[in-house]
């Protein structure tokens, strides 16, 4: 019974050191968080003239708010006093945006666009709740965890479409 129980406890403590160990750190939060927005405004801004009223409107939003998302993170790091630096894109960012660039507007670019939108999100939210619950600097904390319930009403209006 002792050995189950030192057993259950060392696995709980790795647990949680691991969940700590993926965290990023904060200025990798605010790169991460940074590259997101800089993505979602991007990719928003080839949408925001589609003939589908309902992509529009979402991609006209997605410029609002996550231009908001930026400000409140860039101003958390100020308030942690993280440096900032000009987010840089993944290539699997990059590689999205030329893609979308690529495909004539019409139904099948609308289709790229949520595709891409429901995976960027489901990132996106990963990231903010991760960093809510395990991130070590404070106002940066509470930012990811104003900002994850706004990624989340994102997500339920990809599913609509």
């Amino acid at each position: 019974m002792k050995a189950f129980l030192l057993g259950a406890t060392l696995l709980a403590a790795m647990t949680s050191t691991a969940a700590i160990a993926d965290t990023p750190t904060p200025k990798e939060f605010v790169g991460k968080a940074g590259a997101s927005d800089t993505f979602e405004i991007d990719s928003a801004k080839l949408m925001a003239t589609s003939k589908n009223h309902a992509i529009s409107a979402f991609a006209t939003q997605m410029i609002t708010d996550h231009a908001k998302s930026t400000r409140l993170v860039q101003s958390a790091a100020r308030a942690d006093h993280v440096r900032l630096s000009k987010p840089s894109l993944t290539v699997g960012q990059r590689t999205d945006l030329t893609a979308l660039k690529a495909v004539p507007n019409g139904k099948t670019r609308d289709d790229l666009y949520v595709k891409q939108q429901k995976a960027a999100h489901d990132d996106a939210l990963a990231l903010m709740q991760d960093y809510a619950a395990n991130g070590t600097a404070r106002h940066l904390k509470m930012t990811a965890g104003k900002i994850a319930p706004v990624v989340q009403k994102h997500q339920a209006m990809l599913s609509t479409m």
